[in-house]
């Protein structure tokens, strides 16, 4: 048969799992070798030269992640399975970033996990080209943020897996998903793991300015080129030049700006408004929309050779209803972000409501609700109640005398709805107390009193 004599080397501090792979791929016509820890596994890579590595993430003396990049430094072209517990977004793209052919998650589906062993046999070669797209940073260069993934839905590891293949390279990205799925997660996460991770990265909402200062944005402008331009002005490209642009929104541009981008691409070269001189700028262009670019194109409201210019890798978000299987891990994320020092239970009955509700607007709106939910609470546990009445499904009215019956005087709940408003306003404003006191109308002494109370 075509996989006689191939070996794979199973390295797992478990030795159930060490046992199960045997079984599973021994009648298979592989020969198998198991190593029970990091140290081991790579004397036995050095000494069989086995044509597949499967590796447990964590093991003990050597981690999986160590053991992977020694082995890429012995013969880069030998493709590596990479076994975890967690589905954390970090592991998964350095993962991939590292040079691991796929990873599976504990427990593992049978007939998945054979199919990609057998793949990884029969398209070792792949690894060679995907040479070009791993960095060379390392790894303890990049650190974990508040703002990594949460998921370990399908969709959202095969994204993972895709961020981890383009990052280190220079390819132009196309981020496409409904509002508050989590567009600018990705794109960050992009910039985090490639190769220009420390040069400049900037970002600009396409749709959140007017036509001519978005281009002045953008490209810049000269020194009398139009009312109130006193001096010359750097555009974003320039200040990137040698990092990354993110273009947010990219299907609101105007299509008098959508050629000049398209130059940006092309020539990586722009004239700044009211200039003659042209610029130079080498930057990468990571864009997203909120809407099906190609259907916009269709509809003729978007050039199609920028749109396919733009699309050389293209990532599809999924809506928040598709992988309502991360409901739970988000709402501890969330929990963890915006109560770190109590803990806060979640009754079966709250997490079955908010899998049941639809969330039209994705994370962000989950996030809302969550940080709404804990700022009103007054107890430990986050009841449905809490929830802002555009958070449920059943637009269910908040019955305030049912919040007096279970113990609460009259000036606890009116204190719980003036800190459920000015906590959502604070939120509205990213945190800016004198925009958010401007917009409620109210003395700003006050608002500040009032945090100084609830902190």
């Amino acid at each position: 048969m075509e996989n006689d004599m191939k070996s794979i080397l199973v390295a797992d501090d478990e030795f159930s799992i060490r046992r199960n792979v045997a079984d599973l791929l021994s009648p298979l016509g592989y020969q198998i070798s198991v190593a029970k820890d990091g140290i081991e596994a790579i004397e036995k890579f050095r000494r069989e030269s086995p044509q597949l590595v499967i590796l447990d993430i964590n093991m003990p003396h050597k981690t999986g992640m160590e053991v992977l990049v020694e082995i890429k430094k012995i013969n880069k072209e030998v493709p590596v399975i990479m076994f975890t517990a967690f589905g954390n977004s970090e592991r998964a793209i350095q993962a991939m970033k590292s040079g691991a052919y796929d990873y599976i998650e504990k427990p593992f589906d049978i007939d998945e996990f054979i199919l990609i062993v057998t793949r990884a046999l029969q398209f070792g070669s792949l690894l060679s080209e995907l040479k070009q797209l791993r960095s060379a940073a390392d790894s303890s260069q990049i650190r974990s943020t508040e703002n990594d993934f949460i998921g370990k839905s399908p969709k959202m590891q095969e994204i993972f897996k895709l961020i981890g293949r383009v990052a280190p390279t220079n390819a132009t990205v196309l981020i496409q998903g409904e509002s508050g799925t989590g567009k600018e997660l990705v794109a960050d996460a992009i910039q985090r793991h490639s190769m220009l991770y420390d040069k400049p990265y900037v970002k600009i909402n396409c749709g959140a300015i007017s036509e001519s200062l978005l281009e002045s944005e953008i490209f810049g402008h000269e020194k009398g080129s139009f009312t109130g331009a006193f001096t010359q002005r750097k555009g974003l490209f320039e200040i990137a030049d040698g990092g990354t642009v993110y273009l947010d929104e990219i299907n609101s541009m105007p299509q008098s700006l959508q050629v000049k981008l398209l130059r940006v691409l092309q020539k990586q070269a722009f004239f700044r408004v009211g200039g003659d001189i042209p610029v130079t700028a080498n930057v990468r262009i990571i864009a997203s929309s909120n809407k099906d670019v190609k259907a916009e194109v269709d509809s003729g409201k978007f050039r199609e050779d920028l749109y396919y210019r733009l699309n050389v890798v293209s990532i599809n978000v999924p809506p928040l209803r598709e992988r309502i299987s991360d409901i739970y891990l988000l709402v501890e994320h969330f929990i963890a972000k915006f109560s770190p020092e109590n803990k806060v239970i979640v009754p079966r009955e709250t997490l079955n409501k908010l899998k049941k509700y639809n969330w039209p607007g994705n994370v962000r709106e989950l996030e809302n609700a969550i940080h709404s939910a804990i700022v009103t609470a007054s107890n430990n546990v986050l009841n449905i109640e809490n929830l802002s009445n555009d958070n449920q499904q059943e637009k269910e009215q908040v019955d305030y005398l049912n919040m007096v019956e279970r113990g609460m005087s009259f000036k606890d709940v009116v204190n719980s709805v003036e800190k459920k408003i000015i906590f959502e306003a604070l939120k509205k404003f990213d945190n800016n107390q004198s925009k958010a006191a401007e917009y409620l109308k109210m003395n700003r002494r006050l608002l500040y009193s009032r945090l100084k109370e609830w902190m």
